[in-house]
């Protein structure tokens, strides 16, 4: 068994060293006390819908975000000031290059309707596809101000993201990476893509960073850059910190700069459920009700038995703790920040759909377009969004070892 799987193990045997009886037979299955439960219940229960939302829509503030502008830049300072006023400091970022690869000639992607067609990077997909691509056109965005806002074109060079550290009270050399990506682009707000992703993590930093609440082992929350354009943020931090994970710095002061990493938990478009197309390529208004938390891992990567646990880990927690949407795990776990963890780590994906089989095939036709717009989504939408947000909260806390100071 490799280190991170076993590593994924020890915060599993974690979450059930305070529970009575044991672990079940199921690795991941455990039985946690009521009193252990209960502490998890009271955490998760800080997380309130309008809060959620509220953070959402300050993001839309800046636009879609797009790296390499102004806006992406003022919302990564708004980001670090909402995640310092939280608590969660100090905070830090991680500064790279970007040069644009040059220009490629698009391959029409296939539409209409098809049973058993291979869906991109993994999964069979059936029934009604439609085309997705990205907006490029400016004239599309009818709302004048969200036009001038995302009116700035990109320019390549310096780069940042920001992160915050929730240290672990015991074990400050093991960590939990939390991540989702701040950039956007295609002429709208990127409330979904990834604003949906951003806030939730937000949350999550906020609610771990209360003064009353410990955990044993550490958690980073970081808001990556540059997704759209490759992962390039993403790998930009594995590049430069993954060398340094479990050296204590300086040595003998218990500090631990860039902890061992245990897992690496990715979030990426959180709102929109509502179902395949209609044969006309309509969508219908309202989350469907087969809805869920779709829970996706890197079946051909080196750590794929890790994260199988972990997703199925995090499935349960969703049984536990999520209010009103399960939660459904596959293997097809592609094209977001979690990728360049993948071979080093455990890693997983929680988003609205499928990646492959259903984003893919055109499940939600927001997807790097103007209507990726606040006003587009409902309550409803939003509530699936709270729930993932349930989901990690939940399952993080058991990982970690979380509890309320008395």
């Amino acid at each position: 068994m490799s280190l991170s799987s076993k590593s994924i193990l020890a915060g599993v045997a974690l979450a059930a060293a305070m529970a009575t009886p044991v672990l079940s037979q199921s690795p991941v299955g455990g039985v946690r006390s009521d009193s252990a439960d209960e502490a998890i219940t009271q955490i998760v229960a800080r997380l309130d819908l309008e809060r959620y939302k509220a953070t959402i829509k300050g993001l839309t503030q800046f636009g879609d975000r797009r790296q390499g502008t102004d806006r992406n830049r003022n919302a990564v300072d708004w980001i670090e000031a909402q995640l310092k006023s939280y608590g969660c400091t100090p905070t830090a970022r991680i500064t790279y290059e970007y040069q644009p690869p040059p220009p490629r000639v698009a391959t029409p992607r296939p539409q209409g309707t098809g049973r058993g067609s291979t869906a991109q990077g993994g999964g069979r997909m059936f029934g009604v596809r439609t085309p997705t691509g990205v907006n490029t056109d400016s004239l599309k965005q009818t709302d004048p101000k969200v036009r001038a806002l995302d009116a700035q074109p990109t320019s390549p060079g310096e780069r940042q993201e920001v992160y915050c550290t929730k240290t672990g009270a015991t074990r400050p050399d093991e960590m939990y990476i939390v991540g989702a990506h701040m950039d956007g682009h295609g002429w709208g707000e990127a409330a979904n893509d990834d604003g949906s992703g951003t806030a939730l993590v937000m949350e999550l930093a906020r609610i771990f960073s209360s003064p009353d609440v410990e955990t044993v082992r550490s958690i980073r929350f970081i808001l990556w850059n540059n997704e759209e354009t490759g992962l390039n943020g993403a790998r930009a931090y594995v590049a430069q910190r993954s060398a340094l994970q479990g050296k204590e710095d300086p040595a003998g002061s218990g500090k631990y700069p860039e902890p061992r990493w245990l897992g690496m938990i990715q979030h990426d478009m959180m709102l929109f459920d509502h179902g395949m197309p209609n044969p006309d390529g309509t969508m219908r208004k309202e989350q469907r009700a087969e809805a869920d938390v779709n829970i996706e891992f890197a079946g051909s990567s080196k750590f794929a038995d890790g994260a199988m646990k972990l997703a199925w880990f995090f499935q349960t927690a969703n049984e536990k703790f999520a209010a009103d949407y399960p939660a459904a795990v596959s293997q097809h776990m592609t094209n977001t920040d979690s990728d360049p963890f993948k071979d080093i780590v455990p890693a997983i994906s929680l988003r609205e759909n499928e990646r492959g089989a259903q984003i893919g095939a055109g499940w939600d036709p927001q997807w790097h377009q103007v209507t990726d717009m606040y006003s587009t989504y409902d309550d409803k939408d939003f509530r699936l969004g709270l729930n993932a947000t349930q989901t990690t909260l939940g399952a993080l806390a058991q990982l970690t070892g979380a509890k309320l100071r008395k």
